[in-house]
């Protein structure tokens, strides 16, 4: 038997008519295999070991297993969408072959049937369905590529954003962990907002950009100078006049690098960059946006920005304990948020402890 041949089973309990049915297919161009039953238990073992099948031609009443019990059964292994089945039989009562149309037969031809008109059908029939399957397999093909073509993209975008922090941090105030540990507090928020707060509309893949996209919360930082930003004492008003410019520094380097501006990533991440010093009174920078002005996005990351200043060393500041620096941001002291996004910030408590603690067993830097 020859595997790679397209195969046509003949299930019918008369040896005349399953002469017939291959006869008409002697002269075709096709070159098909053909394998006979003689009742349904048989045309079911054909069908469970042949997997080159392309048509079954199935008579109704046979001994043993009539035809309705094989397309139940290949209907209840889903194979009823993949290998077509015309009925061939002698009955003529309407309920029959609407039931058969109801298990999912591709047609049905009535005894005596003219060969030529069978042969028609089944070439047909077969062109069709194997079209369908072609089409289906292009197409699952094509996902695979664009699934492959997406992952390569997010691994390029992810390898830029962990250069790009690096970079920053090298040169900040800051410890290396910062920005992953920003990732970790946003994605955390977001989960709660996501879950208790549902007029936000907030989607896994939003919530898994955003929490990407904070990682670009200080690139402007690259550009300000060292004296500025390594100063281990208070600032003076001008030079944190300097120190607000990161905010816009860092939407201009967008701009000028990232090349799909209408992509959502791109929108959350300048959104962060601008205005993740923004506050609920308005009382921020650089837009001095009031409320709900303030992407969500950006007011999320503003708290986890914050907290995570407070709990970590600075050259101009050591660190507090993790249950004052969260009374501290709940208590107002570190500038007003969204009561929205501080009832998030107020349920995710123990996991920010956690994030924290857990941190501290290894030496990142």
């Amino acid at each position: 038997m020859n595997m790679d041949k397209q195969q046509i089973l003949i299930v019918d309990d008369e040896e005349i008519n399953r002469a017939i049915l291959r006869d008409m297919f002697r002269d075709s161009e096709e070159d098909y295999e053909f394998m006979e039953a003689a009742n349904g238990k048989e045309a079911i073992d054909l069908i469970k070991d042949n997997p080159n099948l392309v048509l079954v031609l199935l008579d109704i009443v046979m001994p043993v297993m009539d035809g309705f019990k094989v397309l139940e059964f290949m209907k209840e292994q889903s194979l009823i969408e993949e290998i077509p089945v015309i009925l061939v039989t002698s009955e003529a009562v309407r309920d029959s072959e609407d039931r058969a149309y109801a298990y999912g037969a591709a047609d049905v031809i009535h005894k005596p049937f003219y060969p030529y008109i069978v042969k028609r059908r089944s070439r047909n029939i077969i062109e069709l369905y194997q079209s369908k399957k072609n089409m289906a397999l292009r197409l699952k093909e094509q996902e695979e590529e664009i699934r492959a073509q997406e992952k390569e993209i997010r691994e390029n975008n992810e390898f830029m954003i962990e250069t790009l922090s690096s970079v920053v941090e090298a040169r900040s105030a800051e410890t290396g962990e910062h920005t992953r540990r920003i990732k970790y507090f946003t994605r955390v928020m977001l989960k709660y907002l996501q879950k208790y707060f549902p007029k936000y509309n907030l989607t896994d893949a939003q919530v898994d950009m955003i929490s990407r996209a904070s990682a670009l919360h200080d690139i402007g930082k690259i550009g300000i100078p060292d004296a500025i930003l390594l100063k281990p004492g208070r600032l003076t008003p001008d030079e944190f006049e300097v120190i607000k410019a990161h905010t816009t520094i860092g939407c201009d380097i967008l701009e000028k690098s990232y090349r799909n501006k209408e992509s959502d990533f791109y929108r959350y991440a300048y959104e962060i960059c601008r205005h993740h010093h923004e506050r609920w009174d308005g009382k921020g920078y650089p837009d001095r946006l009031v409320g709900d002005e303030i992407p969500i996005s950006a007011q999320i990351v503003a708290v986890a920005d914050v907290y995570d200043a407070l709990v970590s060393p600075r050259v101009y500041k050591s660190s507090y304990a993790n249950n004052i620096a969260f009374d501290m941001i709940m208590n107002g002291e570190c500038g007003q948020f969204s009561p929205d996004v501080m009832e998030c910030f107020g349920l995710a408590r123990e996991d920010f402890f956690n994030i924290v603690e857990v941190i501290k067993m290894f030496d990142f830097t």
